[in-house]
């Protein structure tokens, strides 16, 4: 939060919102690249998976149309309720996802430390409802 010319406290605008979604979109797309490219990783979703062995170019076109419409959108219908909630909940999932290039960049490395606490945190869904069943 900033403090506007009277001192009082007003949220990140909706427009930087949009614009940082665009931004960790366009790097997921980069990084997607290189970790598939260095054979490090492969790329979950068929479809784009099928672009980037066609070319890079029609794989980052296409990642970046798609990530551009979606928020020029939310930022359009940004005094809705509902997409105010979208926009916040893909910036959330791309954080993630920045997470799990960071922990596939240390992979790379050869560094274990990051894929390891990845795995764990990933397996703490499944105890917990063991602990039910």
């Amino acid at each position: 939060m900033s403090l506007n010319k009277v001192g009082t406290e007003e949220p990140v605008g909706t427009l930087s919102k949009s614009l940082l979604l665009f931004g960790l979109n366009w790097l997921d797309a980069q990084l997607t690249i290189i970790w598939v490219r260095l054979n490090v990783a492969t790329e979950g979703n068929a479809l784009m998976a099928s672009l980037l062995n066609h070319s890079e170019l029609s794989f980052l076109v296409f990642k970046l149309a798609i990530g551009g419409f979606a928020a020029y959108i939310l930022y359009r219908c940004s005094h809705l309720p509902l997409a105010r909630r979208g926009l916040t909940a893909a910036l959330i999932v791309y954080c993630g996802i920045m997470i799990v290039h960071a922990a596939t960049g240390c992979f790379a490395l050869g560094w274990q430390g990051p894929v390891q606490a990845l795995a764990y945190v990933g397996s703490l869904p499944g105890a917990f409802v063991s602990l039910f069943a």
